[in-house]
């Protein structure tokens, strides 16, 4: 089968498209032949040796996708051949082909299509953890989202929607901040333009924001941080700024907030069931047409290496998949 293969850290140039062998599903797993992968942060982290999972060379990248099984492994009972599924497989869906543990699979509804499905698991599976689960946001609170326009941005901005929450949408152009106010954004704040703690304050009139969902990182998690009101709750998700914050304890004290670490692969991996769970409800809200995640450019596998160029150059307005 054909796979992208990192043979040596460095950047996505480095990628190359390889020949390899067709896996075999080992007790408990199954095997997917991919329709679809989702490009995510972590990918283009990964294979860098900045991710705090490093692999030995050579490895495929890739961590989900969504595709059809063809084969299943002995003692598999919940999943069988021929069903449409999507996976988090943590390594291995840049490919044709990839083997991953029945309890990373989930069924897929027959209406949901699998390019929207590959692009949408890590990222509505994280805003969900991370604002109920996590965040404990409630109906009538205040959202303040960093990175909006991206597939996690997007992702909260509609969850917390769903969950009556009024949603501040931040990011970096008009192009992304007209996408987060297509997916409901009740307020848009450019802070390419704009001080982000000015603009909060003034328009929440100097209360602040309940909950900030912050997949950025850098100066901006600083002024989200004092941009919380009493007993806010910072909910940190990944450092797309590249700079990982350093956080003032004295505000938190002198607030009541909370600073609140996210990894929903880490939690999926933990509780399975439990997110299973979550999976079920956020799968089922997508086939009712409840959710409407943004797939804004699709690539062939032999381009997956410009589809993370421009992920990392935060070209990429909602989800960008790749199409082995």
């Amino acid at each position: 089968m054909k796979a992208i293969q990192c043979v040596q850290w460095g950047g996505p140039e480095r990628l190359q498209l390889s020949e390899v062998p067709l896996p075999e599903p080992a007790a408990g797993e199954v095997r997917i032949r991919v329709t679809a992968a989702g490009v995510n942060f972590p990918d283009a982290l990964i294979i860098q040796k900045k991710y705090q999972v490093q692999p030995p060379l050579p490895f495929v990248p890739g961590t989900e996708v969504a595709g059809t099984i063809d084969a299943v492994g002995e003692g598999v009972s919940r999943l069988k051949a021929g069903e449409r599924v999507v996976a988090f497989v943590g390594l291995g869906g840049f490919a044709q082909y990839v083997c991953v543990a029945q309890a990373q699979v989930a069924p897929l509804p027959a209406n949901v299509d699998l390019a929207v499905a590959a692009g949408f698991t890590l990222t509505y599976a994280t805003a969900q953890h991370a604002l109920v689960e996590r965040g404990q946001l409630s109906s009538g609170e205040t959202l303040l989202v960093l990175g909006a326009g991206g597939g996690v941005g997007l992702a909260a901005v509609e969850l917390g929607k769903l969950a009556g929450a009024r949603v501040i949408a931040a990011a970096s152009s008009e192009e992304k901040l007209q996408a987060a106010r297509g997916l409901g954004a009740d307020e848009l704040i450019d802070y390419s333009s704009s001080d982000l703690r000015e603009t909060v304050k003034s328009m929440t009139d100097g209360r602040g924001v309940d909950v900030v969902y912050d997949p950025v990182g850098g100066a901006y998690t600083a002024a989200a941080l004092r941009s919380l009101a009493w007993r806010g709750r910072l909910l940190l998700i990944g450092f797309a700024a590249g700079e990982i914050p350093q956080l003032p304890a004295n505000l938190l004290l002198l607030k009541e907030m909370s600073a609140i670490g996210v990894h929903w692969g880490e939690f999926a991996k933990r509780d399975p069931a439990s997110n299973r769970r979550l999976l079920a409800q956020l799968f089922g809200w997508l086939a009712e047409g409840r959710l409407k995640p943004l797939v804004s450019k699709q690539y062939p596998l032999a381009e997956t290496s410009q589809a993370l160029q421009d992920l990392l150059a935060r070209r990429a307005v909602g989800k960008l998949v790749i199409r082995p």
